[in-house]
């Protein structure tokens, strides 16, 4: 068994937004890809979309996921099911960090681990 703890000195940013990408991993192997996500207080990320499947996974604190102009409360528990091409963004209004793991696979993704596992 191995443990990756986030380490939060090697954040970096992407899409507005801070976060640590879970790959590279030499333990690991999997169809999908990762990354722990920190939008700070007042913050949010850039509007964007993925050609990708997605799923974001609410950690710690309150913020609002915007998707495709529909707009709902996004709270530490919840998880969110994101299509390919939607539009979408993480509005942080509170006063303490929000913190979310991101995880998105596509159809490429699955056939190079199928072919790595063989």
């Amino acid at each position: 068994m191995e443990i990756r703890r986030l380490d939060r000195g090697n954040l970096a940013p992407a899409y507005g937004i801070e976060g640590e990408r879970l790959l590279p991993w030499d333990a690991l192997t999997a169809p999908f890809e990762g990354a722990w996500c920190v939008v700070r207080p007042g913050g949010a990320s850039d509007p964007h979309e993925h050609h990708e499947h997605e799923i974001f996974i609410a950690l710690a604190g309150r913020a609002r996921l915007v998707v495709d102009g529909a707009e709902r409360e996004f709270a530490a528990g919840d998880i969110a099911s994101l299509r390919p091409g939607s539009v979408h963004r993480v509005v942080n209004d509170s006063d303490a960090d929000f913190e979310y793991y991101g995880i998105w696979w596509d159809a490429a993704m699955a056939q190079r681990f199928l072919e790595a596992a063989r």
